[in-house]
This record gives structure tokens, sequence and C-alpha cells, in this order.
């Protein structure tokens, strides 16, 4: 907590609050919450502010929307596409496009406000992961950050769906047809959605109620939950000076961070008013209404759906009929495995780690993502497995544009999809222990000065300097590895948890965590202080 305290006109209020909510002292007590500073941890709150105006923008649209499929003629401002046949949901995006004041610029700012969403919350979820900061006690957390952003997937998918154009059209197909591909209960959920045969009149309808009730409902109470949780377990730090697992460094939440996350709520706005005004997303009237015989070529989804659409286009054709049944691996595999492998991996994650490294003590303050080699290595061989699908989606785009064959390209990430996370796994891990050495070299050689010396007998040396302190805290943040428990104690009674195939491979996964840790320790009596004493780089022990 601040030392600090909040002027009388803030106070006054909270005192009320607490008088009448019997809460105490907790209003008053909260503004001075210190939080610790760091650029990083604006990404969550870019998705907070995002989904806000996702709401405010989408109210507004509501307004105006029609979900129906019934059929319409056409008759509004858009010339182009007068006395053409089509649904009331295409017909009223239209009117809110040109007939409706600033209905457009809304439309807009709502579609870039859902891009700007996922993408934040899948780069504050990538800091987390790569700083470890899911650990223990924030393990829920985490699952409360997945389950927001497979939600959020959700929540677009249907989103951009409604205006029943030929693009929103064609995604609804695919969406039938993995529905369709799951064993035994497929043709029940493609009929739950669908209400009957492709399109039908009620698909649009049920995804309305989803996107503006039931998933918003579902993602605001995770909201919540995670900052209430946030809130009662204090955000992690980085590892700096004055920062310890006892003690939280930074600002206090009453001046200084309200004032921060104001500005960073307007500047979000700012930015998404100036895509929606002068970035065009999404121009459903080029596109036309949908229609199941007409196709369109380079048609891409939003970036959050482009990994199920590389894993459809790179799946051989696997379908297996017996007995008077199909299935269709060819849908079914890449609808299911890639996501799986990725949001099922990233759950289980922070549980599998403790279990490998038997580390279950809380922990407050992050760890570089070089001081993890393996949990870093791991995390860049998922992301490349995800962009590979990702890139794999545009296929037919990389094709045009680069004038090689769409075979080509196709056998190029069947092969990459394999390949690609195990090269970027190893290298990755080289990289962080490389890092590590260079972080220990700085500890026991010191930083170059930039000084040249000449020695009596007319040799050349750098001098070395002994680090600032700021860096040196940071260096030696690394918690070196701790020693396995042994297997068996003094009576050769083995360790719990060592015992069968579990805990032999357990024990195998240990070893190989933690067998090429680089250890970055100062040396008390050595060679950090003849730096410190003016020695040069040639002058000191190795």
């Amino acid at each position: 907590m601040s030392e600090a305290t909040a002027p009388k006109a803030v106070e006054a209020p909270l005192t009320f609050l607490d008088d009448r909510l019997g809460s105490t002292t907790f209003f008053k007590r909260n503004m001075k919450k210190v939080f610790p500073d760091h650029w990083s941890f604006m990404l969550g709150e870019i998705a907070l502010y995002s989904f806000i105006i996702l709401l405010l923008t989408g109210t507004f649209l509501t307004l105006w929307f029609q979900p129906s499929m019934t059929e319409t003629v056409y008759n509004g401002s858009y010339t182009k596409l007068q006395g053409v046949k089509m649904s009331e949901a295409y017909a009223s995006t239209l009117h809110i496009t040109f007939d409706v004041r600033g209905g457009l610029l809304m439309r807009q700012i709502h579609h870039w406000a859902a891009i700007l969403f996922m993408a934040s919350i899948l780069a504050h979820m990538l800091r987390v992961f790569f700083t470890g900061a899911y650990r223990k006690p924030r393990e829920l957390n985490w699952l409360i950050g997945i389950g927001m952003f497979t939600l959020g997937m959700l929540e677009g998918l249907f989103g951009y769906s409604l205006p029943d154009d030929l693009l929103s059209g064609t995604g609804l197909r695919i969406t039938q047809g993995v529905a369709e591909s799951i064993p035994v209960v497929g043709t029940y959920i493609y009929m739950f959605l669908f209400g009957g045969e492709f399109p039908g009149q009620d698909i649009v309808p049920r995804l309305y109620m989803l996107h503006i009730l039931l998933i918003p409902g579902l993602l605001l109470g995770m909201v919540t939950a995670h900052m209430m949780i946030m809130w009662v377990q204090k955000h992690t730090a980085m590892p700096v000076k004055n920062q310890s697992e006892q003690q939280v460094y930074g600002y206090p939440f009453y001046p200084v961070f309200m004032a921060k996350t104001g500005a960073y709520f307007l500047f979000t706005f700012g930015v998404l008013a100036l895509l929606g005004a002068f970035a065009q997303i999404n121009p459903i009237w080029l596109f036309g209404p949908y229609d199941p015989g007409a196709i369109s070529s380079g048609s891409q989804p939003d970036w959050y759906m482009g990994v199920l659409e590389g894993a459809l286009r790179i799946m051989p054709n696997w379908e297996v009929s017996a007995w008077g049944h199909t299935v269709s691996f060819n849908v079914l595999i890449p609808a299911l495995v890639p996501l799986g492998i990725v949001f099922g991996g990233a759950a289980a994650w922070p549980f599998v780690e403790q279990w490998v490294t038997g580390d279950k003590r809380h922990h407050h303050v992050n760890e570089r993502p070089r001081n993890a080699p393996v949990r870093t290595a791991t995390g860049i061989a998922a992301v490349t497995f995800y962009g590979l699908l990702w890139v794999a989606g545009a296929n037919d785009v990389i094709a045009d544009k680069f004038h090689v064959s769409l075979f080509a390209t196709t056998w190029f990430f069947r092969v990459a999809f394999f390949l690609g996370p195990i090269v970027a796994f190893i290298v990755t891990k080289r990289i962080c222990l490389g890092l590590q050495r260079k972080d220990a070299d700085v500890i026991g050689h010191g930083v170059e000065a930039g000084v040249i010396m000449m020695s009596p007998d007319g040799k050349f040396s750098e001098r070395h300097e002994a680090p600032r302190e700021e860096e040196r805290h940071v260096l030696l943040s690394k918690e070196n590895t701790r020693p396995e428990a042994p297997a068996r104690d003094a009576k050769g009674i083995p360790a719990p948890g060592t015992k069968g195939p579990i805990g032999h491979l357990r024990s195998r996964l240990n070893r190989a965590w933690t067998f090429d840790d680089i250890p970055v320790e100062e040396h008390p009596h050595g060679e950090q202080a003849e730096i410190e004493g003016g020695a040069t780089s040639h002058e000191v022990r190795h």
C-alpha cells in the first residue's frame, strides 16, 4: 500500500460508499493499492477497453439490425443493389451502412474493436506465458484467459456471420460442414444451429441471440472474475530493483494508475476511431448477398480464424465410410486437433510445469524468458505451429502474389507443419542458453567499458567494469536450478513420486528441463572482486 492519501474530493465519495455498503474502509484502502509499472502490463487493459467499445458500438448497431432471413427486395440508397432480392439481415446492414447517420463508422469501429480485442488478449497471454506469470497462485486466471480467447473466437465468428453477405455465408457453410463432421452428435448440433436445410431461416436469429446475449454475458463474467482475482492476488512484477516476492514496488492506484489507465482508454478509442474512419473493413456491399452457387477468390476470415482456415486447406482428403456411415477426417481433424493441441496444451501447461519441476511455491515476480529455456522454446514452437497454419490459410493469395503453384504451397505447409515447431524449439533454446552464458559472463567478468589498455609488454586489452546496480539486480534475478531430490533415501527407500513408470517419467523430464542450465551468480572472492578493484579482462583469472 502507498502512504499517499487521496484528496477530500475523492475520499468523501469513498467514505460514503464504505459507510453504506458495510465495506469498512475497503474503497479507501484500495485507492492506495500499489501497481508495478511496465508497459506490457497494459496489453490486458487494451483488451478490456476494446471490450467496452464493443459493447457500446454493438448496442448502437442493434437499434437498426434485423436478424431475419426473410426475403425482401432492396430499395435503399446503394443503387447497385436496388431491386435485388436478399435477406432482411443483409438489407438492414446496408441500411445501417448507407442510410443511418454514423452507421458505417460504428460498424467499422465495432469490427476493428473485435480484431483489437482478440489481438490484445493474445499478446497479453503470450506475455504471461513467456514471463511465467501464470505460475502459482495465478493458474485460475490463466485458465480464464484461455476461456476468454476461445469465447472471443466464437463471438467473432457469429458476429461477422450475421450480415448474410457472400463472405459470411461461405463461413457459415464451413461451420455447417465442421458440425456435421463430428461423429454421433454432429447431425444434432447442425440441426440445433440451422433448424433445417442449409442455410434455412433460423441460423441468423439464433446466432444473433448468442452474439448479443449469451457470449457477451459469459465474457463479462469472466472479465469480472479475472479482475477480482488479479486484485486479490496482486499484479505480478518484473524483476527490478526494490521488487521482491514479499514487496510490491510501483505506483499507487490513485492518482498515477488511474491517470495512466484513463489515458490508455482514450488512446485505444482514438486509434479505433481513426481505423474506423479511414481503414475500410468488411465492405459487405461489394460481396453481395449470400448465394450458395457463387464463390469469391482471395477472401479471408478475420485473423483469429485463420488458423482453422489453414488447417482445412492443408489437410489431405481423408474420409472413411463403413456400414452406411462416413467419417470426414479431412474436416474433423483440422477443426478440432490443431486448436485442441494449442489451447489444451496451454491450459495444462502450468500444472505440467509444476509437476515436472516440483516447484509449488507462490511466485509474484516474473521470470525473464531466457531464464526458462524449455518454457520459452515450447512457447515459440507453439507460436510457430499456430503461425504456419495461419499463413497456410492464405495459400491461394501467396500462390497468386508470388507466382508459385498452389499445390507447392500446400505441400510446403504440410511439411513445415511438422518440422517448423521442432526447429523453432531447438533454435530458441540455444538462443536462451547463449543469453544465459552472456549474463553469467557479465556477472563474472563485468561489462566492456570501451577503454582499450596497453600492458607494459605491448599487448592490448579492454577494460571491464562492474554492471550498474539495476542491471546487476535483473541479471541476478535468475533462479539457478535446484538439485532434484534423491530418488532414494539413505535406507534405500524410494522417495514419494519417484515410483513406477510415472515417477521415472517425471524424473527424466525434470533432468531434461534442467540439465543444461547456466548458473548466473556472483563470485564474492574471485573475479567480481578483481573487476571492482579495477583489473582488466586480461588480468582476470579464468
